[in-house]
């Protein structure tokens, strides 16, 4: 289902019958879910231990080096948040020690960029809705998009896995943050997300926009944050590799 179409929503409500179990791969989608389960509900990551909740919502990293706090029959349903990871080697280790009634995997982006097979996981997809259809049926609002030229090439950009090299992007892009905060200036209306491609350069534009607050990968209040920024108290988040996928602002 597309970003915005309630995965959450969905998976919190599809009737269990007994404990079930979610994963995901980031600290703020380990926490996002629980707020829509009116059960009991545990975490299983870093230093919170589960302890025995109908719902339970775990890091992969976590959960794959306690395996041995569960049995493999513990859980009825295991759900797998942003499934497209759920090829690699740290959920397969889940998937083979827990013998679950039903495994499901929930994504926007049902492909992987190294080819891992996914059908190695799952048996077929049970549903489907994308972007287009989101809009069309009024769950989500339309797009309005505006190019805005901030003097950059990307010709000589190398690209791997279907993404650009992160070094070499940094570089091409070096120079931009003038732009990108004038053009902020000019055409952003309320809450504003921003995303740099360094962390060098998330903080030079941040320094160039009144209010704006810089989130990367060693930010640790980072669900502060989160919660001022949808409370309007924060008017610009600039934000590097953290706001990539699961994001519920």
């Amino acid at each position: 289902m597309a970003t915005g179409l309630g995965k959450t929503v969905t998976f919190a409500n599809i009737p269990r019958k007994g404990r079930m179990l979610i994963l995901s791969h980031r600290e703020e989608l380990v926490r996002q879910p629980l707020k829509y389960f009116e059960c009991s509900k545990g975490v299983e990551m870093a230093g919170e231990k589960s302890h025995g909740e109908e719902a339970v919502s775990a890091s992969v990293q976590s959960i794959a080096r306690r395996l041995e706090r569960y049995s493999p029959d513990d859980f009825d349903m295991i759900i797998c948040d942003e499934a497209h990871h759920s090829a690699a080697g740290t959920y397969r280790k889940i998937f083979e020690y827990f013998k679950p009634r039903l495994l499901l995997g929930f994504t926007a982006t049902p492909n992987r960029s190294d080819n891992a097979r996914l059908n190695d996981i799952y048996d077929d997809i049970i549903f489907q809705r994308d972007l287009k259809w989101g809009i069309k049926n009024g769950y989500l609002c339309d797009i309005l998009c505006k190019r805005v030229n901030i003097g950059y090439d990307l010709r000589n950009v190398r690209t791997a896995h279907g993404d650009y090299a992160p070094s070499e992007l940094a570089k091409a892009m070096d120079g931009t943050a003038d732009a990108i905060a004038e053009a902020y200036r000019k055409h952003a209306k309320g809450a504003t997300l921003i995303f740099a491609v360094s962390v060098e350069q998330a903080n030079e534009i941040a320094n160039k926009i009144n209010g704006a607050t810089v989130v990367t990968g060693e930010t640790k209040n980072r669900s502060e944050i989160i919660k001022a920024f949808t409370e309007r108290k924060i008017p610009c988040i600039v934000n590097c590799m953290v706001f990539t996928e699961g994001t519920d602002i």
